[in-house]
């Protein structure tokens, strides 16, 4: 396996540079592996003849066909594959992405094809004499039910009895690799007051001890992984190897999230680099002296991924391929070498009220659908714009835009809305209302 930092070639963007651009730059800052959520003929082609491996990814969409028939399975080789390899390295062929999930339907039929398909996979690749590619699939930590301390760890009760036994005997039978999102940023995030940021970037000035294994730990990564490896272990399997399939930290987010910033994000991944291109493989405490291959999120932001501000802003370059900040992949460069980083100012959360506005930057043409579909969601979140109303005027479609966004994310918000509609909205600290008019807020 490969110590090299991978890097995670996400293209979710409408202003990206070309592949072409793309691999020129990853070869001049010294990339050594690159995973990609598909098996783009284009970008693999580009590839052959570069010393840089390369993990591919069998789309979702594609695991029922495949799963359900051997000769499904042979013709992606054939596609996919064979045309590129040997002279693009590829490493893994990835399965499906996070199939295996906390939401998963241990009886649906995508569920029940994963591991067939990757068995069908594996068996095209060797019926071709391609023997060093791993096939593989990647889980979230969600998977994981209890995660602290690690010793104590289990899988989800329904995963754990259903496909995860399957999963880890084609993996141990293929001496493959499992391949996990660790993402430490949520996990601190979501209870920064009990987790010391310190712990999460790797500072080295805490250490937590496991109460059941006597293992200590310096860092929260660490802890994540170790969760897993615990929760395999509780089903039988003992050697089974981990790689990250992506890891990071958000230079930017919203108001309410906490801790987002090039600061943090830059400490975290130099750190991660020194930790995983050490010439003697640290591991993990469960774990030691392994090499434990890792695909950092991301090499660009990508403007295109939905969700919460954080999910645009993993880029460790900006779209014009300059770095977002100093970063050293082959881990030769002291941290001491670097320049100061911009101050973190958003280290604790935000208290206070917050309200959902129309993001300046938006073209007015993109809001008209998306007014329409907030306030087709019920009969309330757009009463207060109908005409003669306290908020119908002024008739601005920014205006009616920026309250039913802020209508909507406030009542939905318990149950998972956020402050995005597609990019089309931010968080504000600023209340929005004016004369009778008083927008719905959050208090956080």
């Amino acid at each position: 396996m490969s110590g090299k930092i991978g890097v995670n070639y996400g293209r979710e963007g409408d202003n990206l540079p070309s592949p072409y651009e793309s691999i020129q730059i990853m070869k001049s800052i010294k990339v050594g592996q690159i995973k990609l959520n598909d098996s783009n003929p284009e970008i693999l082609t580009l590839l052959s003849g570069t010393k840089i491996h390369v993990a591919v990814t069998v789309p979702n969409d594609d695991i029922i066909r495949i799963g359900s028939n051997d000769s499904m399975a042979e013709q992606w080789v054939r596609n996919n594959i064979l045309p590129h390899y040997p002279d693009t390295m590829i490493r893994f062929v990835l399965v499906g992405d996070r199939v295996v999930n906390s939401n998963m339907d241990v009886n649906g039929t995508m569920e029940q094809s994963l591991v067939p398909a990757m068995r069908g996979i594996k068996s095209a690749l060797t019926a071709h004499g391609v023997k060093n590619v791993k096939v593989s699939t990647t889980l979230g930590m969600d998977v994981v039910q209890t995660r602290f301390p690690p010793s104590n760890s289990t899988f989800q009760s329904d995963i754990s009895d259903s496909v995860m036994p399957k999963l880890l005997k084609f993996v141990n039978g293929t001496k493959s690799v499992v391949f996990v999102d660790v993402y430490p940023y949520f996990a601190w995030s979501a209870n920064p007051t009990n987790i010391s940021l310190d712990f999460a970037l790797f500072g080295g000035n805490i250490t937590h001890t496991d109460p059941g294994s006597g293992l200590v730990y310096t860092n929260l990564l660490d802890q994540l992984l170790d969760s897993v490896t615990f929760a395999i272990e509780k089903l039988g399997f003992r050697n089974i190897r981990l790689a990250i399939s992506r890891t990071g930290w958000p230079t930017a987010g919203d108001i309410d999230q906490v801790g987002a910033n090039i600061y943090n994000a830059a400490t975290y991944n130099r750190n991660l680099i020194r930790k995983m291109t050490s010439k003697q493989p640290l591991g993990t405490p469960k774990s030691p002296s392994l090499i434990i291959p890792t695909f950092i999120s991301s090499l660009y932001d990508e403007n295109r991924k939905i969700g919460p501000e954080t999910e645009r802003h993993w880029g460790m370059l900006h779209t014009n391929g300059t770095p977002v900040y100093e970063i050293d992949l082959t881990g030769n460069r002291k941290i001491s070498e670097y320049k100061p980083l911009p101050p973190a100012v958003n280290n604790v959360p935000y208290k206070g009220k917050l309200w959902c506005e129309v993001a300046p930057w938006v073209n007015e043409m993109s809001l008209p659908a998306a007014l329409s579909n907030v306030c087709s969601i019920d009969n309330e979140t757009c009463a207060a714009l109908a005409p003669g109303k306290d908020c119908y005027e002024p008739v601005s479609v920014v205006w009616h835009a920026s309250y039913a966004f802020s209508s909507y994310w406030a009542k939905f918000r318990s149950q998972g809305a956020i402050c995005s509609f597609n990019g089309l909205a931010r968080e504000t600290t600023v209340d929005p209302s004016r004369g009778r008019c008083n927008f719905p807020s959050v208090t956080v």
